[in-house]
């Protein structure tokens, strides 16, 4: 149904055993630490379900009353944690099989929470196989936020060019719009012309839809018009919000690749990412993508397995001579920001920028 996320890395490995990291994988894969986890993700999976289903009794039992608002920020924090399961499944963390891991995919991506998984892997299949490249990686594409100088540059337009200039201050707002945008993204790449024909798209378009059509019945069902808009905005921005906060501490703000650089699988991986530092707590809501730095160089390594390789990884880039960045949680937003601005400055009047 989907690419192989683990293969671009893996192929790299085969034909330079004598590299870097190569060395690195063998330690790894000695050590054990690339064994699936089955116990683990079936806890996650029941409780992510339990919350769901709580999270519905409670919204059945309160009926048309405006304390449903704390029930649709209920469900944009467990939609995160679902979503960090389709993550999981893309990468095929979760099973050996890669069938399982694709069934368990489109139910945590198309059914629950309305994003469709085959659409996203392929995305992220070309952000893991080239982080931080410009011209490869579609997430620094030029799109609301410029990432780039010559992305800011190409603005056209007063509306687009004020964006950039004030984009480190819209950033956070921005992020409220992006479990929509994603929405919106899924539809058009199942919907559109031209787009590619997988054996998964009947079953992808016919799963986003009993998401919407159920979402939209159970909405208009138990509240009032104006109650269900209000409760779906609610729900989409903290949705919105806490992915995005999960996902842009990892990459932004770190060195930006050309067709130039000319760098090894382990340094482009490594260079180009940012770990965030932090205990249990800090695994937990960011669903192991703290360890950017590690999964990155192994994609398929069950979540749990991140945190005990890190010594592994830091140690090794040591000896490479290489930098292993590492921030606490506010100041990786910290560096985000000052990115941001950085780019949007040659937008701004010469004062401004000075």
């Amino acid at each position: 149904m989907t690419s192989d996320i683990f293969g671009s890395a893996d192929r790299e490995e085969t034909t330079a055993r004598g590299s870097a990291f190569a060395v690195l994988a063998r330690q790894v894969r000695q050590a054990g630490m690339l064994k699936r986890r089955p116990a683990y993700y079936t806890l996650k999976i029941a409780v992510n379900a339990g919350l769901l289903v709580l999270g519905g009794a409670a919204f059945v039992l309160l009926g048309r009353s405006w304390y449903q608002l704390l029930v649709a920020a209920f469900f944009g924090i467990v939609f995160t944690q679902v979503a960090f399961i389709g993550h999981d499944a893309g990468h095929r963390q979760i099973a050996g099989s890669r069938r399982i891991n694709d069934v368990l995919g489109l139910v945590h991506g198309n059914l629950l929470v309305g994003l469709s998984y085959g659409w996203w892997v392929a995305k992220h299949n070309r952000h893991h196989a080239n982080p931080n490249h410009e011209g490869r990686d579609p997430d620094i594409s030029s799109g609301a936020i410029a990432f780039t100088t010559d992305h800011a540059l190409a603005r056209r337009g007063r509306p687009a060019r004020a964006l950039v200039r004030f984009q480190a201050y819209l950033f956070f707002p921005m992020l409220l719009l992006e479990a929509m945008n994603l929405h919106v993204a899924s539809v058009r790449a199942l919907l559109g012309r031209g787009t590619r024909r997988s054996r998964s798209k009947p079953v992808e378009v016919l799963l986003l839809g009993v998401h919407f059509a159920g979402y939209l019945a159970a909405l208009l069902a138990v509240l009032s018009p104006v109650q269900a808009v209000v409760f779906a905005v609610v729900h989409q921005c903290v949705f919105g919000l806490y992915l995005g906060c999960a996902f842009a501490p990892n990459h932004k703000g770190m060195p930006v690749l050309s067709e130039d650089d000319e760098l090894d699988f382990l340094r482009r991986q490594v260079l180009t990412s940012r770990n965030i530092r932090g205990g249990r707590f800090t695994d937990f809501v960011l669903g192991g993508l703290n360890y950017q730095i590690e999964h990155h160089l192994f994609p398929s390594m069950p979540r749990p397995g991140l945190r005990r390789v890190q010594g592994l990884v830091r140690a090794h880039c040591g000896r490479q001579g290489m930098t292993y960045h590492e921030s606490s949680f506010l100041g990786s937003y910290a560096q985000v920001l000052r990115h941001l601005n950085a780019v949007g400055a040659p937008l701004r009047p010469q004062a401004d920028a000075g």
